[in-house]
């Protein structure tokens, strides 16, 4: 018995039978069981859904579990990742070429893996420019998130015999890169050796969308076994933000997007990070070079200044990192740069090519041109507003007067067969030479991709002329292969419409033609794109094929001495090959315009309703 006596009182407390032990041992279960009946069925249920919130919560965030289901499709997702392979190729067997399918359908949310509370509460600074045109105060949508398209196409293969004459010219320099220069930025086809830029496979990061996109999936599994185990950014080595930012960051998503794979994704943020420090210049305008390990940026040794196209063509990778991850601070350091450019003086639109990253000018009297170091600035102007869904007025608006400044400054006729092509202005714009380099033979696609999506129908007879000319540089040499840089006569009552100087009759497998041959064909359907196309590739395969790949060559003028020059960029097989197999698809909608927006070294992006 055990009592408890006001301080008057002698308590006796005797020693407790076993019984009242067992009682007393029992008096927290009978207590907690009493409190139990006492609730109400509407009080148990919310207990009930307590606990079972609890558990719910502890076994997320239990090291390598994953969510399974989906909140957007209602369906049961496919855990793969233990295996490390994407959940296309998870279903084929080992080491056979089967057809891949867009897996955009099972991509999981990645937003809560990159957002912390500093990028949640971050304010956006800008999207739509802050200032649209007239310098009003434009509304910022970054930050918000967007999944990639949910609806992509099937990639099931080759389809018909120039298709797969593609697929079998893409394995032969596969194979040659393989055996010689496996990890390594280029294949030197003719030595069977390699060239290293960079020290990041470039060969295979930029072949990554090509491969899938072609159905090739042994390829794809080496390649992202690659990407997986052996791509590492912490490089000691500087490397150029704009080459690295296409060729690797844009590989990088473009392959996540059309996989799935998380993997892609990962890799894309680290480098993504790593090359922000450019942009920690006084104007903004980033730095050309960074130095991947110790993240430290400067400009090109060779000058103080930047190249304009370089500086503004990184705007679609970096805003596709930041709605991927929903961390804004990518897509905020790039369009700034855009929007610092848009409010600039030029020329009835058009830029100077080189820009100073400190001041954030243009250099004074430098050349204005279409070609090296001017080019992308403005296919980008019409990428960025295709890619945010038309919504970014300024984009729109300065590439529309850019082109009526190319027709205006630049654009002139041969004097024989009255072939349009695109010059260039030299000292700061006074000076007209009749000089085009191959790189300019982007513009009529990019021209169709505008019409498209509504600019002015003038365009397209712009674009429709270019391409004439285009294929004419081919088609006037004694290889059907066009040379570097060509120079038109336009002397009247003199004849022949074409000069080609020694020092620019190499061929670099450069792809702007047939990128330029794909858009025209979307765009229009007329065969003929695809007939010059196969004219092309034929050539590629008689003057340029060699036992381990394929080389660039010295001289496009001479079939007999084209003085192979030992080397495969990596864009040969990223960009070339890709846009000549898109070309010869049977199905015109194989990678649908609505849908994807091709960064500058052709890897599809998708496009965003902001």
């Amino acid at each position: 018995m055990l009592g408890q006596f006001r301080k008057d009182y002698v308590a006796l407390n005797l020693p407790s039978t076993s019984a009242d032990s067992d009682i007393n041992r029992r008096w927290p279960k009978r207590r907690l069981w009493r409190w139990w009946n006492q609730l109400s069925r509407f009080q148990r249920s919310v207990v009930y859904m307590l606990i079972l919130a609890a558990c719910l919560t502890a076994l997320y965030f239990l090291p390598g579990t994953q969510p399974i289901w989906s909140p957007n499709n209602g369906k049961l997702n496919s855990l793969l990742d233990k295996d490390n392979i994407t959940p296309a190729l998870s279903l084929l067997p080992p080491k056979k070429a089967q057809p891949l399918e867009n897996s955009l359908d099972n991509e999981e949310p990645v937003k809560d893996r990159y957002m912390n509370n500093d990028t949640q509460n971050k304010k956006p600074v800008l999207n739509k420019g802050n200032l649209d045109l007239h310098g009003e105060t434009v509304t910022s949508n970054v930050g918000q998130i967007h999944s990639p398209p949910r609806e992509g196409v099937k990639f099931s293969g080759p389809s018909n015999e120039r298709q797969s004459a593609i697929v079998a010219a893409f394995r032969h320099a596969w194979k040659g890169y393989k055996k010689f220069a496996w990890g390594h930025d280029h294949l030197k086809p003719i030595t069977g050796t390699f060239h290293d830029w960079f020290n990041l496979g470039l060969t295979i990061v930029d072949s990554l969308d090509t491969i899938y996109i072609m159905g090739l999936a042994e390829e794809f599994a080496e390649a992202r076994e690659w990407v997986a185990t052996s791509l590492h950014f912490d490089v000691n080595r500087d490397v150029n933000l704009f080459e690295v930012t296409i060729r690797v960051l844009g590989s990088l998503l473009s392959s996540y997007h059309l996989s799935g794979d998380r993997m892609f994704l990962d890799k894309a943020v680290d480098l993504g990070t790593r090359l922000l420090p450019c942009f920690n210049s006084d104007s903004g305008v980033p730095y050309s070079d960074v130095n991947l390990a110790t993240r430290k940026a400067h400009s090109p040794k060779w000058s103080p200044d930047s190249s304009t196209s370089e500086v503004t063509t990184i705007q679609l990778e970096f805003r596709d990192l930041s709605r991927c991850t929903g961390d804004p601070q990518f897509e905020d350091s790039a369009a700034k740069v855009s929007l610092h450019v848009h409010t600039l003086e030029k020329s009835d639109g058009l830029v100077p090519i080189f820009i100073n990253a400190n001041t954030g000018h243009f250099r004074s009297y430098s050349t204005i041109t279409l070609g090296a170091r001017g080019d992308s600035y403005y296919e980008y102007l019409l990428k960025q507003w295709i890619q945010t869904g038309r919504t970014i007025d300024y984009l729109r608006d300065d590439f529309i007067e850019a082109i009526s400044g190319v027709t205006k400054h630049l654009t002139r006729r041969t004097a024989q067969n009255k072939f349009l092509f695109v010059g260039e202005l030299l000292a700061g714009g006074k000076d007209f030479k009749q000089k085009m380099d191959h790189l300019t033979c982007y513009l009529p696609g990019t021209l169709a991709l505008g019409v498209h999506n509504g600019l002015p129908q003038e365009h397209m007879q712009l674009a429709e002329d270019l391409m004439t000319t285009c294929y004419q540089m081919y088609a006037q040499q004694p290889t059907f292969l066009a040379p570097e840089i060509t120079y038109f006569n336009i002397n009247e009552g003199t004849t022949g419409d074409i000069v080609v100087k020694t020092n620019d009759a190499h061929n670099l497998l450069r792809p702007e033609f047939v990128e330029s041959l794909w858009y025209m064909y979307q765009v229009t359907g007329n065969q003929t794109y695809q007939e010059w196309g196969w004219h092309i590739f034929q050539a590629f395969e008689k003057f340029t094929k060699v036992a381990n790949g394929y080389t660039s060559i010295g001289n496009v003028r001479n079939p007999l001495n084209t003085r192979p020059r030992d080397m495969m960029e990596s864009f040969f097989l990223s960009e070339t090959l890709k846009y000549l197999y898109l070309l010869f698809s049977d199905d015109p909608n194989i990678l649908s315009l609505d849908k994807y927006v091709l960064n500058s070294e052709a890897h599809p992006l998708p496009i965003y309703d902001t």
